[in-house]
Formats: C-alpha cells, structure tokens, sequence
C-alpha cells in the first residue's frame, strides 16, 4: 500500500511538472488575454493515466504554476481549480472502470475543454466583466479544441498499450 502511494506521488510530480513546461514553453498568445500551448493534453492524460486525486493534483498544480511563470498569477488559483477538475473528468468518464475506448477518450476531453471554457468565462465576467469574457471564448475556444485532440490521440494510445497503462496502475 505504502509503495503505492509513492508510486503515485512520484508519477503525479512528474506529471506535475511536464504540464507545467508543455504549458509554459510550447505556448503563444490567442486572441484575447490567453494562450494556445500543449498543457490541456497533459491535463487530459493526468486524468486518464493517473486518475482520481493524484490526477487531479498534477494537473492543477502545473498548470498553476505555468499561469505563474507567463505573468498570468491572477489566474493561477482558478486554474488550479478548473485544470484539477478537468483532469477528474476524464478520469471519472473514460478511465476509472479501467475499460475504455476512443469514443470514451473524446467524449472525456469534450467535457474537460467544457469546463475550461465555462470556468475561465465565469472568472473572467466576474473579474473583469463581459468585455473581456465574451472575447476571450474565442481563444479558450481555439486552446479547447487543441487539447481535446491531442488530449484524445496520447491518451488513447495509452490507454490502448496494455504495458504501458499497467505502469500507471
């Protein structure tokens, strides 16, 4: 159990700190105040890979930190809250059974991407009102349907490889 454990913890560092730097080091600006970068891919294969809260944790605690590193800071605790849950949705969807399929995975990562949009649409109206909420659907739109797909191809290509997803359970 203990072992497990540390599994876990050192898997979901690990993971913790590749969605950090595919965040912060592949990204560009979008129309609006976001950026389009690999980091929702990684967020969506925390969820199918390590699952549960440890998935939860990596994704939320990199993706926060890149919102640092980039100057974003006022978004990092809604990042942390939006990429956490994120990642518990795909995990709950397409990965806790242990059985999935494609259609699983793309339909895990189109809820994910949902959560994100709604969630930075919310925190930006409240925030910084409909001026710059409404606009900003659009470059949220853009990161969304990157991150789905590439999200939906990794993540299914592990969850298809019997020895690579059994180093994750």
């Amino acid at each position: 159990m203990k072992d497990q454990k540390i599994k876990k913890l050192v898997l979901s560092s690990i993971f913790a700190a590749i969605v950090c730097a595919a965040t912060a080091v592949v990204s560009f600006p979008l129309p609006g105040r976001g950026f389009a970068n690999l980091g929702d891919c990684f967020v969506i294969i925390c969820g199918g890979l390590i699952g549960s809260w440890w998935g939860f944790a990596s994704a939320a605690i990199g993706s926060a930190l890149s919102d640092i590193i980039l100057g974003y800071a006022v978004y990092a605790p809604v990042t942390f809250i939006i990429k956490g849950l994120m990642a518990l949705a795909v995990y709950y969807i397409a990965a806790k059974n242990g059985k999935t399929s494609v259609l699983k995975t793309a339909l895990s990562a189109v809820a994910a991407e949902i959560i994100m949009i709604a969630g930075y649409f919310l925190f930006e109206l409240a925030v910084f009102g409909a001026g710059v909420a409404i606009p900003d659907l659009v470059g949220n739109g853009m990161q969304a349907v990157v991150g789905a797909v590439t999200g939906t191809v990794l993540l299914s290509v592990f969850l298809k490889n019997k020895k690579l997803y059994s180093f994750f359970e």
